[in-house]
């Protein structure tokens, strides 16, 4: 039976991730990261300031075009 291109292309990551020792648990690490970085450190640091200045979307929206046509 031949595999189009998206099957050889699952079937060689989903083998080689089978077969893996050491990278499972990189893998791991690496999305812990990406979750901290993410979800984390975004709930705590980047507010949203458009959401809490402004009361609707026209607002918000007519707020960016003002900063993004404005001169520097």
């Amino acid at each position: 039976m031949e595999r189009n291109i998206f099957q050889k292309v699952f079937y060689f990551y989903y083998d080689g991730f089978r077969s893996m020792t050491v990278g499972k648990k990189l893998w791991i690490i690496i999305l812990i990261k990406l979750f901290i970085m993410f979800f984390i450190l975004k709930i705590f640091f980047f507010p949203d300031l458009l959401k809490r200045n402004f009361s609707s979307d026209k607002d918000r929206g007519d707020y960016v075009i003002k900063q993004l046509a404005k001169p520097r």
